[in-house]
């Protein structure tokens, strides 16, 4: 899939009446978009592999074609991999070095990858990261099941004081008042 508010390159895009029929395409296959100029779409909804998949048979019969962009796929790469890594693994998996996780994972170096990711995404992935941790804290503090000493270990905070400031930061407010609230908002994972 495709994140939303990515680019899509889209090649022998040449002419304003290219631009026309792109964007009737894209209104016939029901894909929104934001911004469109000669070769370049911005689309303001995720696309499933199926929306590329028509997009790209759709546009190749016009006589253009799709050119998905490599960095948009690593970066998606990376953000799955990081809500798996801190959503869907026991805590062990968030006692190793994230860095070479991912950059085994993805077999490119660490630096390299970390760059993409600010440039694309205007934050970096350690941040990223610390958000995802923090929906996982509000996620179990709404099981009610552990307390916070048992949450900070088991997230793989030094001390509960380290998971208290990094909560407050983020949400700006504790993690008593957090525990509190009635209606507990979370954050889509989506939409972080």
């Amino acid at each position: 899939g495709i994140m939303k508010n990515s680019k899509l390159h889209i090649k022998n895009m040449v002419c304003p009446r290219c631009i026309m029929t792109v964007e009737q395409l894209l209104t016939k296959l029901n894909i929104p978009f934001s911004d469109i100029k000669l070769g370049i779409v911005t689309i303001n909804k995720k696309l499933s592999e199926d929306d590329i998949n028509s997009l790209s048979k759709e546009l190749l019969i016009l006589g253009f074609e799709l050119i998905i962009d490599k960095n948009t796929q690593l970066i998606e790469n990376i953000k799955n991999l990081i809500i798996e890594f801190v959503h869907h693994e026991d805590n062990q998996n968030l006692k190793i070095n994230f860095s070479d996780y991912l950059s085994k994972k993805i077999g490119r170096d660490y630096s390299f990858i970390s760059n993409i990711f600010s440039e694309y995404e205007k934050t970096t992935i350690e941040k990223y990261i610390i958000l995802q941790k923090i929906e996982r804290v509000k996620e179990i503090i709404s099981y009610n099941e552990l307390n916070f000493t048992e949450i900070a270990f088991k997230l793989n905070y030094s001390s509960v004081a380290h998971l208290s400031k990094q909560f407050k930061q983020i949400t700006g407010i504790t993690l008593t008042q957090y525990k509190n609230l009635d209606d507990k908002q979370r954050n889509y994972l989506s939409n972080v």
